[in-house]
C-alpha cells in the first residue's frame, strides 16, 4: 500500500512535469485536479495554503507544491517521489534539447517557430485558469477584488522598490497576522461578555 503512493505520487507528477508547457502557473491548474479533485489527496481550502507558501518560498513553483504534498501524504520520502516526478521529464527534455538544439536552430527552424507559437495561447489559458480558481476559492469578492490587482499592477509597473513581490509577499502576510490577532481579540472579549451576561 506504502510503495503503491510513492508510484501514485511520482506518476502524478511525472505526467504533470512532463506534458505542462510554461512553467509553475501554466502547471498548477493540471496539479489541483490531479490532487484535489481526481485523487482527493487535500482539499481545495489546504491547496490554496500550500500554493501560497510554494509561492513564497525560493525555487520552482510546480516542484514547491508537489514536495507539500509529498510531505503531507508520506513524510520525506513522499516529496522525495513527487519532486523527482515534477522534475525528471523536463530534466530530459531540455538536455535533450541542449545538445541537438541551438537557439539558431530554433529561430531558423520554421517548423519548431510555429508549434511554439501555437502553444503560446493555451500557456496563457492554462495560466489564468488557476488564477481565477484561485481567487474563487480565496474569497475574494467584489469588494476586495482592488487588493490584488492594485498589487498586480504596481508589480508590472516596473518601477524600483514598488513593483518588488517580495515587498507584498512581507505585507500579506502581516496584515493577515494583524488581522488573526484583531479576530481573536475582539472573539475573546465577546466570549468574555457572555460569561458576565
Amino acid at each position: 500500500m506504502a510503495s503503491n503512493i510513492y508510484r501514485q505520487l511520482f506518476c502524478s507528477f511525472f505526467k504533470i512535469g512532463g506534458f505542462t508547457f510554461g512553467g509553475g502557473w501554466a502547471m498548477i491548474s493540471l496539479i489541483e485536479k490531479e490532487v484535489v479533485d481526481r485523487r482527493r489527496w487535500i482539499d481545495r481550502g489546504e491547496f490554496l495554503d500550500q500554493l501560497a507558501i510554494a509561492q513564497s518560498l525560493p525555487g520552482i513553483l510546480a516542484v514547491n507544491i508537489s514536495v507539500a504534498v509529498g510531505d503531507k501524504l508520506r513524510g520525506m520520502r513522499g516529496s522525495i517521489a513527487a519532486a523527482t516526478g515534477t522534475i525528471i521529464l523536463p530534466f530530459l527534455i531540455i538536455l535533450a534539447i541542449a545538445i541537438f538544439l541551438t537557439p539558431e536552430t530554433i529561430k531558423n527552424n520554421e517548423v519548431i517557430s510555429a508549434i511554439f507559437k501555437g502553444i503560446r495561447p493555451a500557456v496563457t489559458a492554462l495560466i489564468i485558469a488557476p488564477v481565477l480558481t484561485s481567487a474563487r476559492s480565496a474569497g475574494i469578492t467584489w469588494k476586495t477584488v482592488w487588493i490584488p490587482a492594485t498589487v498586480a499592477l504596481l508589480i508590472w509597473s516596473g518601477l524600483p522598490w514598488i513593483s518588488n513581490p517580495i515587498l507584498y509577499i512581507v505585507i500579506g502576510g502581516t496584515a493577515g497576522y494583524f488581522h488573526y490577532c484583531r479576530r481573536s481579540i475582539r472573539k475573546a472579549g465577546n466570549k468574555r461578555k457572555e460569561e458576565t451576561a
